[in-house]
């Protein structure tokens, strides 16, 4: 009786094991398909995002380094070289002898002048302005009067609440009266450059009576002694900046 139901079993088993192999086959295809098109899609997708990263990422490298000497940027200004010289407005005044740098101290509330001096070179030559009088040596923007500039100059107010006027000024030779241009640069906090160039670099004046403004850039002939009025009322700080061989056309 042992013998025999042993036997039984096996072949239950047996036959158990026959179904659950037919039922595997036929299976085997439906779980096995749907795994390696998986497999496949990601290794497509994966290798797509590779190839869409790194020319992104080449692209970019590629455009910063070739816009640097001439595209204008986030600010306002240039990427070029340049010179930069910061005209600070302090509360009380200055005793030291400042014969370098980049920097000018004004009044932070009141007017002084910045002489101008032709040169090859920008250089601060007295860099107080607290005593009522600077000076600044830059090179002859228009020489020949063309109406475009040989330098730029881009600037900015960074700190303060208050604004200052700039005016470029001259003496008169011929009457020795004070001539100030009628383009002035007025200035307040800002977070952007602006091309100053023509405000800075050349006096528009009727020298003559006649009711005809005539432009006249710095160091030209017909006028001496040329100079920045600076009247400050309140700025902290304003950034100019004097791109090299960046010319621009005025009227």
């Amino acid at each position: 009786m042992y013998y025999f139901r042993r036997q039984l079993i096996k072949k239950i088993n047996l036959k158990n094991l026959k179904k659950t192999m037919k039922t595997t086959k036929k299976l085997l295809p439906v779980v096995i398909f749907p795994i390696a098109a998986i497999c496949v899609g990601m290794a497509f997708f994966s290798s797509c995002s590779k190839e869409n990263i790194t020319p992104t990422s080449a692209a970019s490298t590629t455009l910063s380094s070739s816009g640097e000497d001439d595209a204008t940027t986030g600010n306002g200004s240039l990427s070029g070289t340049h010179y930069e010289l910061n005209i600070i407005g302090v509360p009380k005044g200055k005793t030291a002898t400042m014969t370098s740098g980049n920097r000018i101290f004004v009044p932070l509330v009141g007017t002084c002048k910045i002489m101008l001096n032709e040169g090859a070179t920008f250089n601060v030559l007295d860099g107080n302005g607290t005593d009522g009088v600077a000076s600044f040596q830059l090179p002859n923007p228009d020489p020949t009067n063309t109406g475009t500039t040989t330098y730029s100059v881009y600037a900015r107010a960074t700190a303060g609440k208050g604004s200052s006027t700039m005016t470029t000024c001259a003496t008169d030779p011929t009457t020795g009266a004070v001539v100030c241009s009628t383009e002035s640069l007025v200035s307040v906090k800002s977070t952007k450059f602006a091309n100053v160039s023509q405000d800075l670099l050349y006096i528009y004046a009727d020298l003559t009576g006649s009711g005809t403004v005539t432009r006249y850039p710095l160091f030209d002939a017909a006028l001496q002694d040329y100079f920045w009025n600076y009247d400050n009322n309140g700025l902290k700080n304003l950034q100019l900046r004097f791109y090299y061989n960046t010319p621009t056309t005025v009227k």
